[in-house]
Order: structure tokens, then C-alpha cells, then sequence
């Protein structure tokens, strides 16, 4: 008689299935209810799960706009920002407006001022013809003195121990003489060398000439201010040819270009950078130098209104008009200082 087992025991291959699809069905129900998302921190509360009490919301968490704070939860108030009091730094800009007005209001109702002594010589022909001097003899100047200065910052940057003796010589010696006896000694130059000849050395003189003949009044106050000027532009030059990465010139060298071409095409565009603000200062400064030449006679804006205010008594009015020319033509020059700095330092500056 043939065995035959219990079915609770025994259960068929269609009761597994039937299992198994059922499992099925109820893990993916369980899977769409739950909500999508990255796996809880260990010791975070599951999704749902209802707030410990007395737990106060984490810092700087704010709820959402028309959320209600979920049970248990207290409410974060938004922080307000305080503006930084600056006091002390509105009471001196109120301390400088006082002080201002006070001068204004002095140099408005002064009546010694002589305003209209001002308006009445500002640009009369004699202050016009000593402005026009003081301003070519500037641009003469500071051309001269930066062709001289280049030349000796070149000399200085030298190989040659020669070349970079006498210039570092020659900056140091007129760096260290005021430009007032510099001027007084190339006018009284003819107390040395009565008469200046070319020829060959220790030997005969072709031509001779008297040095007051060949040293005026004007030409003196070109030699000694360019000669001064030279040693201070030599070391602008200087500081704006180090300031040039040397990648930069061995990257020109690497290519073939001559000397003088790596020197016009590669160096000095960069070196313009830091060339041109201290340049720009000693242009200024040479604007208001050449007010010292009216020491040996020559007729720049200020010996011209020297001139009237000896003649008319009139001091402070003609000083003032020095003064605002000298002021307004710095001014100019300040200006188109800034727009030439500008121009060179356009690879440099952030969009």
C-alpha cells in the first residue's frame, strides 16, 4: 500500500509560488509608501516618527513660510541685522565740515585777500608770458631728464663695472646737492671755466668760446635741472625695469629678438606699470620746481608776478594768482596722469 503524506507537511509547488507572489506584492507596497530619500543619520529619528518631547528645534533652522511648527517644536524668530554705529566717525566728518566752512567763510569775507586784484591780473599778458616759461621749461626738462635717466639706469644695470660706477656715481652726487646750490653753481660756472674750447686733450683747442656768452640765464635753468631731474628718473626707470618678471626676458631671448628690441617690445610695456605713477609725481614736483629758477633771474610765472607786486605793492593778490595757476595746471597733469595709468595697466586690471 503506497505511503502518502500529509498535505500540511508536504506543501505543493503551487502553494510556494502562491507565497512568494503574495511577499512580492506586499514589499513593493511597502516600498512606494515609504518616502524616497538618503538614508537617516545613525541616531536621527526615522521619517514620521513622532518628536521626542522637550526637544527644542536645532539652531538656525526656520520653518517653512505657512508651515505651523510641527508638535513639540518651538519657533525660531528671524534675526535682525544691526547696522555697525559708527559714531566717532560721523562726529570727526562733522568736525572736518566745520572746519571747511570756517575757511571758506575766512577766504570769502577777508577783504585782504584783494579778490578782485586777483581777477584783474589772472591772465594779463606778463603772468600769461611767465606761465607759458614755466610750462615749456617742464616738458623740456622732463623729456631731457628722463632720456638722460634711462640711459644712466641702463648703465647702472650694466655687466660693465665702468658704466655702472659712473652712473651710480652720478645718481649719488646729484641726489645728494640741493637743486638751489646746483643752480647757483652752473650760473657762476664762469668763475671756473672763463671760456669752454673743443679740442684734442692736452693738446690745441679749435674752438673757443666765453662761457657767459654760451651760459644764459634760461639755459643754466635747463642744464641744472635736467641734470637733476636725470638722477631721479634714473632710478624710477630702474625700479620699472626690475619690477618685470625675468621669465619674460629670458621667454624674449628664447625667441631671437635682438637686445634693443626686447628692451622697446617686451620690457618697457610692463615696466610702464610702475614707471608711470612715480614719473607722474616728479612731473608735478618739476611743475613747482621751476619756481626756483626765479632765484637767477629768469622770467617763470612766479619772477613775472614778482615783478608786478614790486612794482604795484600788491603781494598777497599776485601770489594768489601764482598760486591758482600752479594749482589748476597740477591739476591737468593729475588727470592725465590717471588716464595713462590707466591705459598701461589695462592687461593687469580684473574685468
Amino acid at each position: 500500500m503506497p505511503f502518502d503524506a500529509p498535505a500540511s507537511d508536504a506543501p505543493t509547488s503551487d502553494t510556494r509560488a502562491t507565497r512568494g507572489a503574495r511577499d512580492s506584492a506586499l514589499g513593493a507596497r511597502d516600498s512606494a509608501d515609504r518616502p524616497q530619500g538618503p538614508p537617516p543619520e545613525p541616531g536621527a529619528p526615522e521619517p514620521g516618527a513622532p518628536p521626542e518631547p522637550g526637544k527644542q528645534p536645532e539652531p538656525g533652522k526656520q520653518p517653512e513660510p505657512g508651515k505651523q511648527p510641527e508638535p513639540g517644536k518651538q519657533a525660531v524668530p528671524a534675526l535682525r541685522i544691526v547696522p555697525v554705529r559708527r559714531t566717532g566717525q560721523w562726529i570727526a566728518a562733522l568736525f572736518v565740515l566745520l572746519l571747511l566752512a570756517m575757511a571758506v567763510n575766512s577766504l570769502a569775507r577777508n577783504k585782504a585777500f584783494q579778490w578782485d586784484v586777483v581777477a584783474d591780473y589772472f591772465t594779463t599778458s606778463a603772468v600769461l608770458r611767465g606761465l607759458g616759461l614755466t610750462l615749456w621749461l617742464t616738458a623740456l626738462v622732463m623729456v631731457l631728464g628722463f632720456v638722460l635717466g634711462t640711459l644712466l639706469a641702463l648703465g647702472r644695470m650694466s655687466s660693465n663695472p665702468v658704466l655702472s660706477w659712473v652712473s651710480s656715481g652720478y645718481i649719488w652726487f646729484f641726489r645728494s646737492t640741493p637743486i638751489l646750490v646746483q643752480l647757483l653753481f652752473w650760473f657762476n660756472i664762469g668763475a671756473l671755466y672763463p671760456q669752454l674750447g673743443l679740442g684734442i686733450p692736452f693738446g690745441p683747442e679749435f674752438v673757443t668760446v666765453k662761457t657767459v656768452n654760451l651760459l644764459g640765464p634760461v639755459t643754466v635753468a635747463v642744464l641744472g635741472l635736467t641734470l637733476h631731474e636725470a638722477a631721479y628718473a634714473a632710478e624710477v626707470v630702474r625700479g620699472g625695469l626690475l619690477s618685470v618678471d625675468r621669465g619674460q626676458i629670458e621667454a624674449a631671448q628664447s625667441l631671437g629678438l635682438s637686445p634693443w628690441r626686447r628692451l622697446r617690445r617686451i620690457v618697457l610695456p610692463q615696466a610702464m606699470r610702475a614707471i608711470v605713477p612715480p614719473a607722474g609725481n616728479m612731473l608735478i614736483g618739476a611743475l613747482k620746481g621751476t619756481s626756483i629758477v626765479s632765484v637767477i633771474a629768469v622770467q617763470d610765472l612766479l619772477y613775472s608776478v614778482q615783478l608786478v607786486y614790486h612794482r604795484t605793492y600788491q603781494v598777497i593778490p599776485l601770489l594768489l594768482v601764482a598760486t591758482i595757476w600752479y594749482a589748476l595746471v597740477t591739476s591737468v597733469l593729475s588727470v592725465g596722469q590717471h588716464y595713462v595709468e590707466k591705459h598701461y595697466a589695462r592687461g593687469a586690471e580684473r574685468s
